[in-house]
């Protein structure tokens, strides 16, 4: 028998392609699948769970018949790449340095194709950019909400907002847009999208970005039951003067300044889910924004080389991946770096054992010529914490130490289940990196040849 956890949600139709992987008799799987159903959906019968099971059964049955066809290309599109490693244990989302590789690999199938981006998924930073006419860049950026806001909706929302809104600010661009992507589940109540909404929108008027479009739809339609709220923002924007403040353009010599920062979703989720209500008021802001409008229209951006949110991993995971991409070393000073954080957050983090350096502080990161450093200040609010020197890699300066800035495996675990999963990395972690690889190489493979095939079948429509 293959377990049924009770819960929230359930997808119906992986839970019976698993159940007849695992050749669990059919009467079983409908036996378990309609209790499942019973006790999510209200106001159905029995008759109507069963109906119901055994409609989603003979259509996984049909699709499973794929596996009988001759054609080995078309048997190929059907089926994906397996590496036999999960997201979770592969540490995916969770901002340290499985998703980071994981990350890395989703950009091996970006760098694959003929189509190139002035800065691409490649360089791991904040949003892509594309050039328009020689003169303009477009950048763009989207970003999930945070998975354990589902039932605070507005929360969700609002954080998820301000992120995609600090990714397009941080190349030096001037929003202009937002777009967003809501997915509820099929039990979930209409409310939801409506509360979901009204956060993106509290954003949008408080910084004069309008909501332009979107969709919304079911998870997973009919196929998945329970009331989990997915969903994603995404932000435009266009940067008419100057070159976008990419994470590859820090400099030796450059100094490294720091806004306050408050936390966002994940400091949200703290509080929420160890009880520290207040704190959620210090997240509510949009100072880091108005920042960089001030950067932009004060025409200070042009003296500044990189920017970024000190959000992926912390500064732990922040550092670490320019350093790679901008090939210099990073050096902090780590009392001036917890002068940053919001004096309630840092409170609650240090209360509760959780790494200030290792968890998302929605802090402005600001790489830039000394000489350039005061006029700054003076519009971001920001502080000097430390420099850019020669090297790859990233240090904490503590009690005149020199201590290495490395991500852990997973960023600093901030909810009590998080604590339980942990921070360390598998034993067979390099194991489960090179079949990861190899799924990502298949990945790449079939995109090629249904570009092949493209080709072909549009060999007359040249204009």
């Amino acid at each position: 028998m293959l377990n049924i956890k009770l819960g929230e949600k359930m997808d119906l139709e992986g839970y019976i392609r698993r159940c007849l992987r695992k050749k669990i008799p059919e009467n079983k799987i409908i036996e378990d699948g309609f209790k499942r159903i019973l006790e999510i959906k209200e106001d159905i019968d029995e008759e109507f769970a069963k109906k119901f099971i055994k409609a989603i059964l003979e259509e996984v049955k049909t699709t499973e018949k794929f596996k009988e066809i001759k054609d080995e290309n078309l048997k190929n599109l059907l089926k994906y790449p397996e590496s036999k490693v999960t997201m979770g244990k592969m540490g995916v989302g969770s901002r340290g340095e499985g998703d980071f590789f994981v990350h890395r690999e989703i950009a091996r199938i970006v760098k694959s194709t003929n189509v190139k981006a002035y800065v691409s998924t490649e360089e791991q930073d904040d949003a892509g950019i594309v050039k328009v006419d020689n003169a303009k860049y477009i950048v763009a950026a989207i970003d999930g909400t945070h998975s354990r806001l589902s039932d605070f909706p507005f929360l969700g929302g609002f954080h998820v907002t301000r992120a995609a809104l600090r990714d397009v600010y941080v190349m030096g661009a001037e929003a202009v847009a937002l777009i967003s992507d809501i997915h509820l589940a099929d039990d979930g109540d209409v409310g939801k999208i409506f509360d979901f909404t009204a956060g993106i929108c509290a954003v949008s008027e408080a910084v004069n970005v309008p909501l332009i479009g979107g969709s919304t739809l079911r998870v997973g339609g009919d196929m998945v039951i329970g009331e989990r709220l997915v969903s994603a923002v995404g932000a435009i924007g266009v940067i008419k003067e100057g070159k976008p403040t990419a994470r590859r353009n820090a400099e030796v010599g450059d100094i490294i300044l720091m806004t306050e920062g408050s936390g966002g979703g994940t400091i949200t989720t703290t509080a929420l889910y160890y009880g520290w209500f207040d704190v959620i008021y210090e997240t509510l802001n949009v100072d880091f924004i108005k920042s960089c409008q001030n950067l932009i229209r004060s025409g200070l951006i042009k003296n500044i080389h990189a920017m970024t949110d000190v959000t992926n991993g912390g500064l732990r995971g922040d550092a670490y991946e320019i350093s790679k991409t901008a090939k210099v070393s990073l050096v902090f000073d780590k009392e001036k770096v917890y002068k940053t954080i919001n004096p309630k957050v840092l409170e609650m983090l240090e209360a509760l054992d959780i790494d200030p350096l290792g968890v998302s502080t929605d802090s402005l990161m600001i790489i830039c010529p000394e000489e350039y450093a005061n006029e700054i200040k003076k519009v971001t609010g920001a502080i000097e914490v430390g420099y850019v020197e020669e090297g790859n890699e990233s240090y904490l300066i503590e009690d005149n130490k020199r201590i290495p800035l490395k991500p852990m495996f997973r960023e600093s675990a901030y909810t009590p289940v998080k604590k339980v999963v942990g921070e360390k990395p598998p034993e067979n972690l390099e194991e489960m990196k090179e079949k990861v690889r190899k799924a990502c190489d298949e990945a790449i493979k079939k995109k090629d040849f249904v570009v092949e095939l493209l080709n072909k079948k549009n060999k007359y429509l040249k204009f």
